[in-house]
């Protein structure tokens, strides 16, 4: 069920408020503005070519922990999503990222009342080895089997037309 208020028209047509989910009185939880790389990479396999994708692993002490995602993070005061992501693909992994164009854009609310703004970029090209400096694990995944993966609630959406080949 979703935050809100539910209420009723009565015979005057006056709403009447029976029920409050969500009262933080004007001061609601702000909406975390986050972007994140679909990091691709072309692999030549004995059927033909086949476009992977990085994925990676929280760690088991991180909230929502052991979930998958795809690397990025926080847009921080002053950055440009394409900034932030350049930052984060360097702190996580350690690489020098061309960031591409923006592909999908999600607003997601969790059930404890805070929500993200989450930007999806294309990275096709980057500098430097990958490094895994803050995953539990990282690894390259055929779009095809990303389903398999026990991912994030606000990024379940973009894996089922990610995998059913929608997106890319």
């Amino acid at each position: 069920m979703s935050a809100g208020r539910l209420s009723y028209k009565d015979g005057g047509g006056l709403k009447e408020r029976i029920r409050k989910l969500d009262d933080h009185k004007g001061s609601s939880k702000p909406v975390r503005l986050v972007v994140a790389a679909l990091i691709l990479r072309e692999t030549a396999l004995p059927d033909g070519s086949q476009r992977e994708i990085l994925v990676c692993q929280r760690r088991a002490n991180q909230p929502m922990s052991l979930k998958w995602e795809f690397p990025g993070g926080k847009i921080e005061p002053g950055e440009t999503p394409e900034q932030a992501l350049v930052r984060e693909l360097d702190e996580e992994l350690g690489i020098a990222a061309v960031i591409g164009p923006r592909v999908a854009q999600i607003r997601h609310k969790y059930r404890n009342g805070g929500a993200i703004d989450l930007q999806f970029f294309v990275v096709k090209e980057f500098s430097g080895t990958l490094d895994n400096r803050i995953f539990n694990a990282m690894q390259w995944s055929p779009l095809s089997a990303l389903p398999t993966f026990d991912f994030l609630a606000a990024d379940l959406g973009l894996i089922r037309d990610l995998s059913e080949g929608k997106l890319l």
